[in-house]
C-alpha cells in the first residue's frame, strides 16, 4: 500500500475531471432539482424537520439561508446523504454570499463545511450540534486576513498526523484564501480508515491517517458510537448549516470500493482519474 499512496494519490489534476458535465464514474450526490435522497438534522429539532427552510434548492443551487431566522440560537445544521461510504473521492462547488444570520458566532462567518466519515442522521440526538465526524472547514477570508480553506476539525475524533495523534479540534490546511463570493471546488480523498487528504482546486492541503473516535463527548450522541479509538472505516457524508448563506452547485462522489482490494487497480483507477483530469479545462 505505501507504494500506492507515493505514487497515486496526488490528486493535483483529479479535481479537474469534476467540470465534465455526467463525466462516467462520478455520482451525483444532488441531484440539482430536490433534496431527493437528503436527510435534514437541525440541533433543537426532530429528524428532517427542515426549521426555517434552512436547506433549500432555488435557481438549480443547493442553499443554505438564515431568512426564516429571526435570531441563529445555536440551531446548528446538517444535510445528510442518506447512503454511507468509505473508500471515495468527495467534490464540492461552494461560495459564501449575503450576511451572517443574527445571534451567529464570529467564528462562523463565512464558515461551512463537508463533514467525513459521520454518524447518521437518525442516530444524532435533538439537542446535539455536531455529528461525530471529520470536518473539512470551508472558510472564506474577510477581504485582507489570509484564511485558510479545507482545514480539518474533529468534532468526536481523533486522527494521526506523521505517526503522532492529534487530539487538537482544528488542524489548518495549507490553502490559499479565498476571499468574497467567489466560486471554490474543494473536497477529499478518503480510503477507509487509512489516509484521508483534503485538496482545494488542484492542491492536496492536509492529510492525515486512521481517524477514529475521541477528543471528548459529543452532547446526546449514542453512547454506543462514543468508543474511543474505534477506528472509523466509513460513514455519513454532510454538509453544514452554521449561520452563514452558503451555495453549492455540484455535489459528487466518485466510488472507490470496488478497487480497494486490489491496489493495483485502485492504483491505475486514480491513475487514469488524474490524467483524465489533465486534458480537461
Amino acid at each position: 500500500m505505501k507504494k500506492l499512496f507515493t505514487c497515486g494519490l496526488l490528486l493535483l489534476s483529479l479535481t479537474g475531471m469534476a467540470q465534465k458535465k455526467a463525466n462516467k464514474g462520478w455520482i451525483q450526490l444532488f441531484n440539482g432539482k430536490d433534496l431527493t435522497g437528503w436527510d435534514v438534522k437541525i440541533r433543537g429539532h426532530q429528524l428532517n424537520e427542515n426549521y426555517g427552510n434552512t436547506f433549500r434548492v432555488e435557481d438549480g443551487l443547493l442553499k443554505v439561508r438564515y431568512d426564516q431566522y429571526s435570531n441563529f440560537n445555536e440551531q446548528y445544521g446538517h444535510i445528510f446523504y442518506n447512503k454511507n461510504y468509505s473508500a471515495y473521492v468527495v467534490m464540492v462547488e461552494y461560495r459564501f454570499v449575503g450576511e451572517q444570520v443574527a445571534g451567529g458566532p464570529g467564528w462562523a462567518l463565512r464558515n461551512s463545511g463537508i463533514m467525513l466519515h459521520g454518524q447518521s442522521a437518525a442516530s444524532m440526538g435533538k439537542d446535539q450540534d455536531f455529528p461525530i465526524s471529520l470536518e473539512e472547514q470551508l472558510l472564506a477570508g474577510n477581504g485582507k486576513d489570509p484564511r485558510n480553506t479545507a482545514n480539518l476539525c474533529t468534532p468526536g475524533t481523533n486522527v494521526v498526523m506523521n505517526g503522532k495523534l492529534i487530539k487538537d479540534h482544528c488542524i489548518s490546511s495549507t490553502s490559499k484564501t479565498y476571499h468574497g463570493e467567489q466560486w471554490v471546488r474543494a473536497g477529499a480523498l478518503v480510503l477507509g480508515d487509512s489516509v484521508i487528504k483534503h485538496f482545494v482546486f488542484n492542491d492536496t492541503v492536509i492529510v492525515y491517517n486512521k481517524p477514529q473516535v475521541g477528543g471528548g463527548s459529543v452532547s446526546d450522541a449514542d453512547s454506543k458510537l462514543l468508543v474511543e479509538g474505534k477506528l472509523l472505516k466509513e460513514g455519513s457524508i454532510s454538509l453544514q448549516s452554521e449561520s452563514h448563506p452558503v451555495d453549492f452547485r455540484k455535489v459528487q462522489l466518485f466510488d472507490l470500493s470496488p478497487y480497494v482490494g486490489d491496489p493495483v487497480k485502485l492504483d491505475a483507477i486514480l491513475r487514469k482519474l488524474q490524467q483524465q483530469g489533465k486534458q480537461l479545462k
